[in-house]
């Protein structure tokens, strides 16, 4: 699940994110609003949520939900800002945003309302993402094998491990090219090695056959990968 952070301070920002990839979500964090409506804009980037503070340089968290919504973008939003009066609570949410949080608060909060987030959009409704003998748990960020309902092997992935399963697991039998796969599992400004996606790949596959799932991760040659719902043979 892909983030858009936008928090102009530099502590609270960091702290956000680091808790967000302790829990496996991909994060873009920018501290101005102008940039952030650039990175919405982006066509290669899909996001999952976004998390806006209310005052920021450039545009304002309140005006970033407004321009979202004219575009049309559903995309759950989440307002942060010391503005507690109801109000101001009225305004963040009459302006579209999902949820709002009063600084300060707790990480277990924040956490706790973009899961709430999650499950308001149909799309993350089912909790859990189940394909052949893989199943992938969006409340406890744990893969495991599920070909035994009485003895589930959990998967011990890294939040990239995941985080590209994820992306696999959401697009069965279609190939994604190495382009699509590094646009949208690695941050905007990242700076990554052209065999990063092939890298992490190698990685994935090892630790599903190790886990007895089999491999069903397809390389087409000059063209991607495919997450193969029919395969069951290790690719090397």
């Amino acid at each position: 699940m892909r983030v858009l952070l936008v928090e102009d301070e530099p502590d609270l920002g960091a702290a956000i994110k680091r808790v967000l990839i302790q829990r496996k979500y991909l994060v873009d964090w920018v501290k101005d609003g102008s940039e952030a409506w650039e990175f919405l804009e982006n066509q290669w980037t899909n996001y999952t949520l976004a998390i806006f503070d209310w005052l920021l340089p450039g545009i304002s968290g309140l005006e970033l939900c407004q321009k979202l919504r004219n575009s049309k973008s559903a995309l759950p939003v989440l307002m942060l800002t010391a503005k507690d009066s109801m109000e101001d609570k009225v305004a963040g949410l009459d302006a579209g945003a999902d949820d709002y949080l009063v600084k300060p608060f707790g990480m277990e909060e924040l956490l706790a309302r973009l899961r709430a987030l999650q499950r308001r959009v149909p799309y993350f409704q089912p909790q859990q993402l189940t394909i052949n003998d893989l199943t992938l748990d969006y409340g406890s960020s744990t893969v495991f094998n599920s070909k035994s309902l009485k003895d589930k092997q959990e998967i011990s992935l890294t939040a990239k491990e995941f985080q590209l399963l994820e992306y696999f697991m959401q697009h069965p039998n279609q190939i994604l090219s190495t382009e699509q796969i590094r646009n949208q599992l690695w941050e905007v400004n990242a700076e990554s090695s052209s065999n990063v996606v092939a890298a992490q790949v190698r990685l994935l596959r090892r630790k599903l056959a190790q886990s007895g799932c089999g491999n069903p991760i397809e390389t087409l040659h000059g063209m991607g990968y495919r997450f193969n719902i029919h395969a069951n043979r290790i690719y090397n």
